[in-house]
This record gives C-alpha cells, structure tokens and sequence, in this order.
C-alpha cells in the first residue's frame, strides 16, 4: 500500500461509529501545551463532519475525517496525498481526498507562531458518488500568522478553476455559491472569510455545505460540511517590562572625614562648634581691652 495513502476498514468504523484517519491531536489557536509565553499554531488540509445514511438510513456513519492536521509549539509539518475509506459503497473502497499537494506546517516559538496549509489538484469525493467528485480545485492555500507585539493577520487564495458536483463554478467572497443536480444533491459553497482578533487569527480557503442523495449503491444521503487548507494562530505572550535597576546605597564609614563631621554635628547640638575655641578667645580679649580702658577712665577722673 502506498505510504502515502490512509485506509479505514468499514468494520471498524461501524464498530466505533466515527472515523479517526489520523491520531493527531486537534490543532487550536488558543489551547494546547507549550512553555509559558510561546505562541500556538494548527493546520489541516481537509477536515470533513458527514453523516453517512446506509441501508435505507437505518444505519448512520459519521464521516469525520482530518489530513494532515498539525499543532504547535515546536514545529510540525505533514505530507500525505490520498485519504481512503473502505466498505462502504457495497465493499468498494471511496477515496475521499486524492491531490497532487497536500500539505500542512505549523511552528510557534516566544516571538512568532505560523500556520499553513497547501492544497494543489484536490479532488473530494463522498460516499455514493463514486465517479463525480463534490469538489475538485486546482489550489488553494491559507496561512496565519502571529507575531509577538503586532497585529495578527491571515489570508486564503483560491487559484484556478474550481468545480462542484461536475459544474465549474467562481466562489464569491460576497455569499455561497449553490450548486444544484438533480437526483444527485446541492453542495453550498463559500470562500471563508478570516477572524482575527489582538492575539489571534483564523482562516480556511474553502467552506462547503454538503447535502447529497445519490440513491445508489445503498448510500441514502450524505449531508455535513468539508473545509479545506485551514490555518490559525495564537500571538506569543509579551515577556514582562523588566523593572528598574535600584542603586546600591552603602551605609558610611566612621572614617577620618566622617569623624570629623559627626564631631562638628554633636558640637553643633551642644551649642558649640569648630570655630568656639575662637569666639571665646577674641570675647576675652574684648573683655581685657574694655577692663583697662575703665581703669584709664578711672585714673584720669581721679586726676
């Protein structure tokens, strides 16, 4: 078997009641593990949620499928080409996804997170419409980005010819386009449009809302959505404002300059200071002068 191709028995799907095509954990914007502050990324090429009417719809199978689905941190990136359900079209095997590209990669880190995803020659196909695919497009590409400190964006293109149900068809950003065939089904398709908020972004190429009634090969009706080339993102946390630097404040030392300022202060306290040795002296030296200057008075009076 092809490495490149996933197989599913219909036993186990019955058995279980859905399908897991890939053990990969669901990518999220906003959830999942990862050192504190880094970013968050996913991916996934296809993503389908059918309910599958068998034996008249006395039994129904969910459809859920997913390829190529990757999540962030660290980085991640997956290629495979086909996806391939078994049993259900009286024991024939349906392929559900055949492309030429199919890929997805996601990287996160502190500073940046990054998701996208890459489709080229799609083909989708559903159970009971073994030789008309839903949808077959030439590309189709999305990406998200995040970066720490800017504004999130993301964006889709839808490349080429795209055909629903065997009708060409343009998809308009405007509303879905609706594609009609009688005695086979509708499938509503729009090209989704992106959601960004601060710290997050999200975005799918393609959007389409299926309801089939092939009538054939005991598959009573097919109705779900299938997504294609989604992307999103979660902005890294901002690292905290680092505070201030403090000066470093070193208590004095009673040193020979020190010392002499302290005595100066406690004299200060006291009354005194470092020039009252000089004060008194010249007070007592007025004091002399004044005493003889009484004592001439004197003498000359008694004369």
């Amino acid at each position: 078997m092809n490495s490149n191709t996933f197989r599913v028995p219909a036993a186990v799907l019955l058995a279980t009641g859905a399908v897991a095509l890939l053990a990969a954990p669901p990518a999220s914007a906003t959830g999942g593990g990862g050192a504190a502050g880094e970013g968050r990324a996913g991916a996934v090429v296809l993503r389908t949620t059918l309910d599958v009417g068998l034996l008249n719809k006395t039994v129904h199978l969910p459809l859920k499928t997913s390829l190529n689905e990757v999540s962030a941190p660290a980085t991640a990136e997956k290629t495979a080409l086909t996806v391939t359900l078994d049993g259900v079209e009286g024991g024939a095997p349906v392929s559900v996804l055949k492309a030429d590209v199919a890929t997805s990669k996601a990287t996160a880190d502190k500073t940046r997170a990054e998701a996208q995803a890459n489709l080229a020659k799609a083909r989708v196909h559903v159970p009971g419409l073994p030789e008309l695919s839903l949808i077959e497009v030439e590309k189709v590409t999305s990406k998200a980005v995040c970066e720490s400190g800017k504004q999130p964006t993301a964006s889709a293109n839808v490349l080429g010819t795209v055909t629903a149900l065997g009708k060409r068809i343009t998809p308009s950003a405007g509303g879905p386009t609706k594609v009609e065939v009688p005695g086979v089904g509708l499938v509503s398709l729009e090209l989704s449009g992106t959601e960004t908020t601060s710290t997050t972004s999200a975005v799918a190429a393609l959007r389409l809302k299926v309801s089939v009634n092939p009538l054939n090969l005991n598959v009573a009706q097919v109705e779900g959505e299938v997504v294609l080339a989604e992307a999103h993102c979660e902005s890294p946390t901002a690292p905290a404002p680092t505070p201030p630097a403090q000066p470093d404040v070193k208590p004095q030392t009673a040193t020979g300059t020190g010392s002499a300022v302290t005595k100066d202060a406690n004299l200060a306290e006291t009354g005194g200071g470092s020039l009252t040795p000089y004060v008194a002296g010249g007070a007592l030296a007025l004091l002399g002068i004044g005493g003889v200057a009484l004592v001439v008075t004197r003498r000359g009076s008694a004369s």
